[in-house]
């Protein structure tokens, strides 16, 4: 008896230790996803654009496609690089980073530039579609999830940057956690907006009470503008996150002086306005400035992109067609 009251006081603290692990696994993957929402929001908002033009019923097929996808390019590829990266070359994550960054900023700021100049050719713009629409929707769904590539390796580096020191296996989980939970969180998302016209349509024609109605109506009209909304904060959220990761990247490789211009105005503009608000304004001007040099640097590499990235990108992937 008294063995067996050890072996069941064992078993009992085993499973503290490992409820504690999991709890630890779920706490640092909700501050390492935190850290990667600019790419998360720009990733929610560029995916409802690969539905466009297809039949309503195909809409959600296409979405799970697309999140499939966007599992295997987190946990096949880039969960195993990142463990590699983090085990054997730790030194390259934080250039990896400002990479990152580079491009989320190079992204925001074409977004902006071609709002501005809609009929100027930028980064990998998709001509007109035409054809089979089974084969319209397998390369949809292939451009999506390149597209997906670049964000997911953007979240998991960003992801794995912030967790704190620990062992391989708990990176490892935490990474897992974090790809499959930003997956749901996005694409679930992006289906919700996808169907929310669909809900409204059915809404105010079977609606039996006229505030159904009503609410279906409002829903119809408000999807517009909120798919603008969305895309304006993808697009300041893709400046702030990807300025941010740069600067800092500079300030840790010894390069001080953005960072330091940044940082004296957060404080000063924070110290102006009191304690009250001191973090809140603090805050606002350092995303603020962040998004200004984001943008900045969105511009100078638009050229490169454009004319020596773009065409051998075409080049080899229109070769692998």
């Amino acid at each position: 008896m008294s063995g067996l009251i050890a072996l069941l006081d064992d078993v009992a603290g085993i499973a503290k230790v490992a409820a504690a692990s999991i709890d630890d696994v779920a706490g640092q993957a909700a501050k390492a996803g935190a850290k990667a929402a600019g790419a998360v929001i720009d990733d929610a908002a560029v995916t409802p654009k690969y539905v466009q033009g297809f039949r309503a019923d195909r809409e959600l097929p296409i979405v799970g496609k697309i999140a499939w996808g966007s599992i295997k390019n987190k946990l096949l590829i880039l969960l195993p690089v990142a463990m590699l990266l983090s085990t054997f070359a730790p030194w390259a994550i934080a250039p990896l980073l400002m990479l990152g960054g580079s491009y989320l900023c190079f992204e925001g700021a074409e977004k902006i530039w071609h709002a501005l100049f809609p009929h100027e050719h930028t980064w990998d713009h998709a001509e007109h579609d035409e054809g089979d629409p089974t084969h319209l929707e397998e390369t949809k769904v292939a451009g999506a999830i390149k597209t997906d590539f670049i964000l997911s390796a953007e979240i998991m580096t960003i992801a794995l940057s912030a967790i704190p020191p620990s062992n391989i296996y708990m990176k490892t989980a935490t990474l897992a956690v974090v790809a499959v939970g930003i997956t749901v969180a996005v694409y679930g998302s992006v289906a919700l907006i996808v169907k929310a016209d669909d809900l409204g349509l059915l809404m105010s024609n079977k609606g039996r009470m006229g505030i159904t109605r009503a609410v279906g109506r409002g829903i119809v009209k408000a999807m517009p503008g909120f798919m603008k909304l969305l895309t304006v904060v993808g697009t300041a959220a893709m400046l702030w996150v990807g300025g941010n990761i740069v600067v800092h990247g500079l300030h840790e490789m010894g390069w001080h002086p953005i960072y330091e211009f940044i940082h004296h105005a957060a404080e000063s503009a924070a110290h102006a306005v009191g304690e009250g608000w001191a973090g809140i304004v603090g805050w606002a001007v350092t995303a603020g400035l962040d998004g200004v040099f984001g943008f900045v640097l969105g511009l100078l590499l638009i050229p490169l992109a454009t004319r020596v990235i773009g065409p051998i990108w075409g080049a080899v992937f229109k070769g692998k067609a």
